[in-house]
């Protein structure tokens, strides 16, 4: 792979440009690559990884992208920027090298001066700089810390009442996404940023577990690669009919933030995302403040007692019939 893939120091192709098949790649920065067809069919596509370093699946996903388009297999006819977000995390074997960089976004990249919100701003800056036409797609890719009862599911970010797109809903079970997670509210994690910034159609991805490089099966992410690449390789996406009753569908019930040094989880590290526990049951302690479990149906998603202060340490969730949602 070119040395800009790589950390942010050495050499590198940084704003230097590579003929590939059909166009040709630029590359802007560290882990910053874009393809430019020769004759775009009218789509912009972003695809992120690596916002967390220690989600690898993700990021071999990319790297083997990128190495079939240099090597003149894979042709890429939808203008693509290739974001491998959080270089020093990778190299460092971590999920961050100094602070989560999915909370730094719209504008809160601000509040601090670490290199991560550095890179934050400049990813900003990249997405800004790579829109262009008018349909717009962001593809942010993880793996969770955890389990989950739904091995793949997307997060749909706020949409500040627009309704919710078949087409999108379809691509993503085409890929064996067959959960959603509907997010209520603002947040600063990158796939809201190009919703909002953007408006562009984009999702949170978690595609599985975090596992160490060269500790992957692959094969279990070969539906969502192959669909990704059908996006940017085709002029036309050719997809099913919608069908409801492909998806599970979750709303967003609490959010639980840690507040007090002494969090805590009131379950085994091992227990999945999704899993449903009765009502009344105690989730967690925050201090002197007890977190029960509500209503029926509630569930769990992304428990980190780990977190900082003042970030979010627990969602849960609640099932939601398809033919609620507003659909277009």
């Amino acid at each position: 792979m070119p040395p800009v893939l790589g950390p942010y120091e050495g050499e590198s192709l940084i704003g230097a440009e590579q003929p590939v098949i059909g166009g040709h790649a630029e590359f802007w920065d560290a882990g910053v690559v874009v393809i430019e067809p020769d004759e775009p069919q009218g789509k912009d596509v972003i695809i992120s990884c690596a916002v967390h370093g220690d989600e690898t699946a993700p990021i071999e996903m990319v790297r083997d992208m990128l190495h079939d388009i240099f090597a003149g297999t894979l042709q890429v006819k939808q203008r693509t920027l290739f974001l491998i977000a959080n270089p020093a995390a990778i190299v460092n074997g971590t999920r961050f090298v100094d602070i989560n960089m999915n909370r730094l976004f719209s504008g809160a990249h601000h509040k601090g001066t670490t290199p991560e919100h550095q890179r934050a701003e400049k990813l900003e800056q990249y997405v800004t700089r790579f829109y262009k036409q008018k349909q717009r797609f962001h593809y942010d890719l993880h793996t969770a810390i955890r389990d989950s009862a739904h091995e793949k599911f997307a997060v749909y970010p706020f949409t500040h009442g627009a309704p919710y797109k078949k087409e999108q809903l379809t691509f993503l079970a085409q890929s064996g996404i067959d959960t959603i997670l509907l997010n209520q509210a603002p947040t600063t994690t990158f796939s809201y940023y190009s919703v909002r910034a953007h408006n562009a159609d984009a999702f949170t991805v978690e595609l599985g577990k975090v596992r160490p490089f060269g500790e992957n099966d692959m094969t279990r992410f070969a539906t969502a690669d192959a669909m990704f690449r059908k996006l940017i390789s085709t002029n036309e996406l050719e997809l099913p009919a919608f069908n409801g009753a492909r998806h599970h569908v979750y709303d967003v019930c609490r959010t639980i933030d840690r507040t007090q040094q002494n969090f805590r989880l009131n379950f085994p590290d091992d227990v999945a995302n999704f899993t449903e526990f009765e009502q009344g049951y105690l989730l967690a302690t925050d201090g002197d403040t007890e977190y029960r479990v509500e209503q029926a149906g509630e569930r769990i998603i992304f428990p980190n007692a780990d977190v900082a202060i003042g970030q979010r340490a627990l969602l849960t969730v609640v099932p939601v019939p398809i033919d609620k949602l507003e659909l277009v």
